[in-house]
């Protein structure tokens, strides 16, 4: 019965650790949108629905050009963070 408490208490624990990360990455995220909205903003990049079909395909670029190079990153990344 002990055996099956500790095991239930280190659960607990990554439960919460995890939750805890995922919250902490949550509020990065939060900051490093601001960043990088204030980043397109400088470049001109449209931040508002489009009022024409071109800048719906304006829009449709940047998150496309974004996505990729967000892929990219988190691939480098991920391999940077795997080595021994």
């Amino acid at each position: 019965m002990a055996d099956e408490r500790k095991l239930s208490m280190s659960e607990v624990r990554k439960t919460i650790s995890t939750s805890l990360g995922s919250a902490f990455g949550f509020v990065i995220a939060l900051v490093w949108s601001n960043v990088v909205l204030g980043g397109l903003a400088l470049t001109g990049a449209p931040m508002t629905a489009p009022k024409d079909p071109a800048g719906l395909v304006i829009g449709i670029v940047v998150a496309l050009v974004l996505t990729i190079f967000m892929i990219v990153l988190i691939i480098v990344i991920g391999r940077w963070g795997s080595k021994a």
